[in-house]
């Protein structure tokens, strides 16, 4: 059964939707992302994935202490990205309560440093973000795309040990358009044994559906929660 992780972005303190990664498409959901990580509990979620995309932009993190009440005020099991670029930011993540962390421009940047971190922590706590656009690796929350093309970045990671890939498909993300479900059968079918989290464009159960029949082991998705598009306790219930 696909794992369902319901995702809370923040910028202000506030809950939020982007659209393509612009931050002048932003939606505000609700003022408080405590609220909605307790609506999540509630419906019977587990499992939360939470960006500071305030931390994302200032390449570093800034809502830890939002971090910190979710976990401390939730039995979820958070995963937490946005600005991690530091071993500083990742112990402040671990002691706001993440169980897990998703980095990516750094995977990017300083692979050395990636795994170095993967080393320390364990695979099981280290999430690589890899956030594509044109087949090309982005980052620096969406703003730069590199020249190093998907397959081969995962390939090098795969190899280090990396179990958990959460992927975005940038161009799909927010747009309630369908997930790349072309691109998550390709990483499948050369990674068979990752735990790959799609991300990017799931509009309504149907999407969750097809991810499920081909065998992706994850999926994250928020605006088709928060515009109402999908039944959550339908969705869990069955």
């Amino acid at each position: 059964m696909i794992e369902l992780i319901p995702a809370i972005d923040i910028i202000d303190g506030q809950c939020v939707r982007l659209t393509k990664g612009d931050y002048n498409q932003k939606k505000v959901y609700n003022d408080d992302p405590l609220t909605v990580a307790k609506e999540f509990e509630k419906i019977g979620f587990k499992r939360l994935h939470m960006v500071d995309l305030d931390g994302a932009r200032s390449k570093h993190i800034v809502n830890n202490e939002i971090l910190r009440r979710v976990t401390a005020e939730t039995s979820l099991i958070v995963d937490f990205g946005g600005g991690i670029k530091s071993e500083e930011d990742i112990v402040k993540a671990f002691e706001s309560g993440a169980s897990m962390i998703t980095v990516g421009s750094i995977a990017v940047t300083q692979p050395g440093l990636f795994i170095q971190w993967m080393e320390k922590y364990g695979p099981e706590k280290m999430i690589l973000g890899a956030d594509v656009r044109n087949g090309m690796i982005s980052i620096n929350g969406w703003k730069k795309d590199s020249q190093i093309s998907l397959l081969p970045f995962l390939k090098q990671y795969v190899e280090a040990g990396v179990k958990n890939v959460l992927c975005t498909e940038i161009s799909k993300d927010g747009t309630l358009q369908g997930p790349a479900v072309t691109l998550y059968k390709e990483i499948m079918s050369a990674y068979p044994k990752l735990h790959l989290i799609a991300s990017g464009g799931v509009s309504r159960k149907e999407d969750i559906d097809e991810l499920e029949s081909e065998g992706i082991p994850a999926v994250v998705f928020g605006k088709a929660i928060y515009e109402g598009r999908i039944n959550l306790k339908e969705l869990l219930n069955e």
